[in-house]
C-alpha cells in the first residue's frame, strides 16, 4: 500500500494504487468499512475493465492511522481525500463514494471542481439525521460507546461488516457517525444537485422505494439499481455493481 502523513488528520493514510487504464477512480468507502476491504472483489470482477482504481481507507479504518485526537468529521475525511489525490498528482479523476464516503466524495468534487471528471455515489447521507446504524452508534455518549457500546455491536454482528468494523477505531465510528447527523449546510443534497461535473446515483434494489433516489431521477441525473442487493451492495451483488459502475463511468 501507498501512504501519506495526512497534515489534517495528523497521521498516516494508506491506499492501494491498483494499475489499470483511462481516468483513476477514487473510491472512499462508508461507516466501519475500509475500501481494502470492500472494494478489491468490486473492481478486479471482469464487469468492471482494467481501470486504474485508488481505494483509500480512511484514517480511523482499514489499514490507515487511527489518531485519538482527530475529529473524523465528513469535512475533514474530504480534506485527507484530497491531500491523497494531491499527493497522486491526478489532474483528472472520478469519484464513487458509498454511504458516508458518499457525502465525502460530494465535499471532494466541489473543492476540487474541474479536477473531479465524474461523481457516482450509492446510497450516501445526502442529510442530516444520520441513518440507522449512525442513530444506533451515538446513542450512548462516546466514552460509553468505547468502552461497552462497540464490543456489544461486534458481538452481535453477523455480516461482512463486522470484519471491517473490528478493524475500525471505535472513537472513528462515533464521531463519524455524529458528524453524519450533524449534516451540512448547505445540505449534501444540494450540494449534489449544483455541481457541474457529471453524477450519477446508485442504489440496491432492496432498499426501494426511496425518496431521495426519486427526486434525484426527476431531476435528469443519472440513476442505476444494483438488483438483488440493498445497502451493502458491494459484498451482496459485486459483480451487478461493478457492471453499473462501469457502465456510469463510461457514458
Amino acid at each position: 500500500m501507498q501512504s501519506l502523513f495526512s497534515s489534517t488528520a495528523g497521521a498516516c493514510v494508506r491506499w492501494h494504487d491498483l494499475p489499470g487504464q483511462g481516468i483513476p477512480i477514487v473510491f472512499i468507502h462508508g461507516l466501519g468499512c475500509a475500501s481494502s476491504y470492500e472494494y478489491p472483489r468490486v473492481v478486479m470482477d471482469p464487469e468492471f475493465g482494467q481501470q486504474r482504481t485508488i481505494l483509500i481507507d480512511l484514517p480511523g479504518y482499514g489499514f490507515s492511522d487511527k489518531p485519538r485526537d482527530y475529529d473524523y468529521s465528513i469535512t475533514h475525511q474530504a480534506d485527507v481525500v484530497i491531500e491523497v489525490i494531491n499527493d497522486l498528482q491526478l489532474s483528472l479523476c472520478h469519484l464513487y463514494g458509498h454511504s458516508m464516503g458518499g457525502s465525502i466524495a460530494i465535499e471532494v468534487a466541489e473543492r476540487l471542481g474541474e479536477r473531479v471528471g465524474k461523481l457516482v455515489v450509492s446510497e450516501p447521507n445526502f442529510h442530516a439525521g444520520g441513518g440507522m446504524y449512525s442513530r444506533l452508534l451515538v446513542e450512548k455518549p462516546e466514552a460509553e460507546f468505547i468502552s461497552r457500546v462497540y464490543d456489544e455491536i461486534l458481538t452481535n454482528h453477523t455480516s461482512p461488516w463486522k470484519g471491517s468494523a473490528q478493524n475500525a477505531a471505535p472513537w472513528a465510528l462515533w464521531r463519524g457517525a455524529k458528524s453524519l447527523i450533524d449534516g451540512a449546510s448547505p445540505s449534501w443534497m444540494e450540494t449534489f444537485l449544483s455541481l457541474s461535473c457529471s453524477r450519477a446515483l446508485i442504489f440496491g434494489e432492496q432498499s426501494l422505494p426511496d425518496s431521495d433516489f426519486q427526486y434525484v431521477s426527476d431531476r435528469g441525473i443519472s440513476v442505476a439499481i444494483v438488483p438483488e442487493a440493498g445497502h451493502s451492495m458491494s459484498w451482496e451483488n459485486p459483480s451487478a455493481l461493478a457492471r453499473e459502475l462501469y457502465v456510469l463511468l463510461s457514458e
